[in-house]
């Protein structure tokens, strides 16, 4: 631990100082304890030389979770010090590790010069601090983050009542921030919201007041939210603090220009912008102008229909699979971000849904514009996220690059938009991007590809960054340093010149360095005017004299320190360029946007014209038609293993406006009339037939239309939708004690509590999951409900064929059902909806698909036959169901050997039946002595064996 046994030198300060050593404890290990005192709830990567070395509880933790061995380093009051630690050049590599798993991590730097510590003596410790806090939700690195995924950290609020609320209402606000791009949303919801907003926004890393944590119920919230959460003291929610931190970060005296904020959203605020000033140690993020959130902004989503949907995961947690992988066309990591974000949270404003369906209907017909902006985009890099890291000062030589890239990529985007647009012009919404993408007076591009090489090197140290000709300085350090020789021979050359000694040679030894050397007899023109003056003596010896000059002086000075000083005319030029973007911040911001929402317009074009995407029209009202749509994901997948074309389907809920025929109904779709039709249809028909795939790509194209896609559909007119809800699929939660069916029954109650005229719900199979009455009757009142209080519109497939009876009895209520055809005992899915119900289920059709055994199917049928028998005789009741069932035989009397499979099974059982009937009908007990009934006893045995 002695100073000079340290390595590198990072900047910044200590107040460690060796006067605080304990007694009985080393220096070093008194300063590990002090800094890791003031760092409890963190690892502690404490720097030694080339390692970030781990110690204690820390040591123990790391190596498990990390992988890598435990080991000791001396004794601490008698006990052995566990230890590990990880390479620097590998540190990012561990760091992801870690905070994946929800760790925090405090990075303790070194802050001095070994050297300068040995100055204090040959035991003295190196000054080390904490210079960054590492949590999940402040991560800037590229390594450590998700290129097309964005990294909220969110800070939760108590809000006595909603804002902006009709009526006084209990909910929460919300402040997020992405410090690596600078992205920041404020909103407000109500509680029951708060879940589906938690899944919306994502957040890395969740703060929240200690006192609010103390709630059970605000608590087993979170806790389903992916989240990792640090409790945080209440105080620091202050909306005075987050009105002042945020008036200075976004560089204003008055808030009023952003927006008006309640005094919630501001506590919030004053939370999240404290902790990033804590764990990033007082250094600056970039905060961008804030985008308004909330219920009112956005089609809300609860966090059961996100999963139930797939939208931005499958059910298996990844990105494949899901709607958002089915629709990314993107080439940018921001445009991919952007991209889910609309996703995640669809508008419910009208005028801005329509510019950004504006902006795609332009460029699904502007093929050649579009290829080539797309192939522009691709050389954008992520200017915001190298932006964020310069900010922080952790950017390095390719993060200035990145901003030069990205500015060339803007000015010739915006010159792309500009040439297509001068035959027919452009919509408002591409012609506010093109502006943005090229700002006036900003020169910063030319700055930056004047001073940089084309691939500059990824780090700072590494030098070699500026080019060739920016700086003289600079070219004649490296000169000096990478070709010294190439400098003392011109200089040699000079010297002969001047002198005329054509023996002069300027050579170098460990001694006296550089020196310039003559013969004996050729010294003289040195040594008198006029040159004596420039020459001085420094040696003789017996054959040659050595002199020197002051021009020889400083070149050696040069030479000696150009490494040194190269690398300092390099970092000054860095700073330079880097503060040159600070000033630029909030400008490089909105070209990055401008960018990203660029990208987006331009995948969502190229998806509609790659797949037959329509757009759709966006109405007030509160009604659906969509004819011909499709399901974009299965119809993808089918496309991928050429399993034929996907079967397309019409909904029409309600009674949209206008003449339904230019709707262009699909063909064959029989009995709906021309003015609409109930806004709740009854979903009848098997498994497997495609119920559950027809109630959610409805769901899924009034997503993409509210998120300004088109969709996949041959048309659709779609009543602006405030909610959406699906409940479909069966699955437990054990951990919290919930069955199937009391998962059912939750998120059932809370689609019926929040459902609104405005909202879609999508019900799948309620009440499957308890005796067949109970069930029944649930669906039935469901249903009732659905249509006489939520007046909303709805899709509830179901296989309760007695709900089908709610079509004559409620107004608005319809039967549709999926067509099947039956042939030879089979039946063949056709996938098409049409009016009506469906007559039977087919569920042993279905079983015997699925493979159970023959036996089984042929049982199943047989108990079918006499339920259905006894159904027709009247008998409806349970005990009138058992009373049926009694009559049957046992399955266990005809059951046959369990080792010979299938059809094989039941003729060979049939055989030896036969055989067996036939000798017992030859028997006449009344004739046969003892020793022949035995014989015969025999005989049956052996009939009844069953044969190999």
């Amino acid at each position: 631990d002695a100073a000079g046994t340290e390595g590198d030198t990072p900047p910044g300060d200590s107040a460690y100082t060796p006067a605080a050593v304990p007694p009985g404890v080393t220096p070093s290990m008194a300063q590990f304890l002090e800094i890791k005192a003031a760092n409890p709830d963190s690892i502690l990567w404490y720097r030694m030389g080339d390692f970030y070395e781990l110690f204690f509880e820390d040591a123990v933790t790391a190596s498990a979770v990390l992988g890598i061995v435990l080991t000791k380093r001396g004794k601490h009051l008698g006990d052995d010090i566990p230890m590990c630690g990880v390479p620097v050049h590998r540190a990012d590599e561990y760091l992801q590790r870690l905070i994946r798993k929800g760790f925090r991590v405090a990075v303790c730097e070194q802050l001095e010069d070994p050297a300068e510590a040995r100055k204090r003596g040959s035991k003295s410790v190196v000054r080390r601090d904490v210079v960054r806090l590492v949590t999940p939700g402040t991560l800037t690195e590229e390594s450590l983050l998700e290129a097309k995924s964005r990294n909220y950290l969110t800070a939760l609020f108590r809000a006595p009542t909603i804002a902006n609320a009709s009526e006084p209402t209990p909910g929460f606000a919300l402040a997020s921030l992405d410090i690596s791009t600078g992205e920041f949303e404020l909103g407000e919801i109500a509680a029951p919201d708060l879940l589906g907003e938690l899944a919306r926004l994502a957040p890395g890393e969740l703060l929240a007041a200690d006192t609010l944590l103390g709630e059970p119920a605000v608590k087993a919230i979170i806790a389903q939210s992916s989240a990792s959460l640090t409790p945080v003291p209440s105080p620091t929610f202050d909306s005075f603090a987050g009105e002042r931190l945020l008036k200075s970060h976004l560089g204003v005296t008055d808030l009023a220009g952003h927006g008006t904020f309640s005094r919630a959203e501001l506590a919030a605020v004053g939370a999240l912008l404290k902790y990033v000033e804590l764990t990033q140690l007082g250094r600056r993020p970039v905060v961008l102008p804030p985008r308004r959130a909330g219920s009112d902004a956005i089609m809300a989503i609860d966090a059961a229909t996100r999963a139930s949907l797939e939208l931005v995961k499958s059910a298996s947690g990844e990105r494949t699979g899901s709607l958002l992988a089915a629709i990314d066309r993107t080439v940018t990591g921001p445009g991919a971000r952007q991209l889910a974000e609309r996703l995640a949270g669809p508008s419910r404003d009208l005028a801005l849904i329509n510019r950004r369906l504006d902006a795609v209907a332009y460029f699904t017909t502007a093929e050649p514009t579009r290829d080539d902006l797309r192939e522009t985009l691709r050389r954008a890099p992520d200017m915001a996220r190298a932006v964020a890291r310069l900010a922080f000062q952790r950017g390095g030589p390719r993060d200035l690059a990145a901003v030069r890239d990205a500015l060339a990529a803007a000015s010739a985007a915006a010159d792309q938009l500009a040439r297509s647009a001068q035959p027919i012009g452009l919509p408002a919404e591409i012609v506010a991007l093109a502006a943005d993408l090229a700002p006036v007076g900003l020169d910063l591009h030319g700055k930056l590809a004047s001073a940089l090489v084309d691939e500059p090197p990824p780090f700072r140290r590494d030098g070699g960054f500026v080019r060739l000709g920016y700086s003289a300085d600079i070219d004649m350090a490296r000169s000096l340093r990478e070709d010294s020789r190439k400098v003392m021979a011109t200089l040699e050359a000079r010297y002969v010149n001047e002198t005329g000694v054509k023996s002069l040679k300027i050579r170098h030894n460990n001694i006296l360095g550089y020196y310039i050397e003559v013969t004996a007899g050729n010294a003289k023109p040195l040594t008198e005017a006029p040159h004596s003056d420039t020459f001085k003596h420094r040696q003789t010896m017996a054959s040659a004299m050595r002199f020197t000059t002051d021009e020889l002086v400083d070149i050696e000075g040069r030479i000696a320190s150009a490494g040194e000083r190269s690398m300092g005319l390099e970092q000054d030029v860095f700073n330079a360029l880097a503060d040159a973007i600070a000033k630029a911040e909030r400008m490089l911001g909105a070209i990055a946007a401008a960018l990203a929402t660029l990208d987006c317009h331009l995948g969502l074009a190229e998806i509609a014209v790659e797949q037959g995407y329509v757009r759709p029209i966006l109405e007030p009202h509160a009604d659906l038609s969509i004819i011909g749509g499709r399901h974009p994901v299965v119809e993808q997948a089918l496309k991928s293993q050429h399993a034929g074309p996907f079967v397309e389907n019409d909904c029409i809920l309600g009674r949209p406006p206008g003449d339904m025929k230019q709707l262009q109904k699909s063909p064959g779709f029989p009995g709906f009339d021309e003015t609409g039709d109930g806004r709740i249809w009854l979903v009848t028909g098997p498994n497997m037939a495609g119920k559950s795939t027809f109630l959610r790509q409805n769901a899924l194209i009034v997503v993409l239309a509210q998120m300004g896609a088109f969709v996949p559909a041959r048309s659709a007119v779609i009543g602006l939708c405030d909610r959406l809800f699906s409940r479909v699929g069966a699955s437990d939660d054990l951990a919290r004690g919930r069955s199937t069916f009391m998962v059912e029954m939750v998120e059932t109650a809370g689609i019926l509590n929040q459902a609104t005229n405005q909202s879609l719900v999508i019900l799948d199979e309620i009440g499957r999951g308890t005796a067949t009455f109970d069930g029944l009757s649930i669906a039935w009142a469901t249903v009732e409900y659905l249509h006489e209080v939520s007046r909303c519109r709805a899709l509830f497939a179901t296989h309760y064929h007695e709900m089908t009876a709610l079509a004559g009895r409620l107004k608005e209520v319809s039967n549709v059902t999926i067509d099947v055809k039956e042939w030879q005992d089979e039946i063949v899915f056709l996938h098409k909806l049409k009016k009506g119900a469906a007559d039977r289920s087919y569920g042993i059709q279905v079983a015997k698909l699925a493979g159970l055994p023959a036996t089984v199917i042929k049982r199943a049928g047989e108990v079918l036959k006499t339920l259905e028998a006894g159904d027709r005789r009247g008998k409806g009741t349970k005990a009138a169901g058992a009373a049926v069932l009694d009559e049957l035989p046992l399955f266990a009397a005809a059951r046959p050997s369990s080792h010979v499979p299938g059809a094989h099974a039941e003729a060979q059982h049939s055989a030896e039946n036969s055989a067996l009937q036939q000798a017992l009908a030859a028997i006449n007990p009344d004739d046969l002595t003892p020793k022949a009934a035995l014989d015969a006893l025999y005989k049956l045995k052996a009939l009844a064996k069953p044969k190999a």
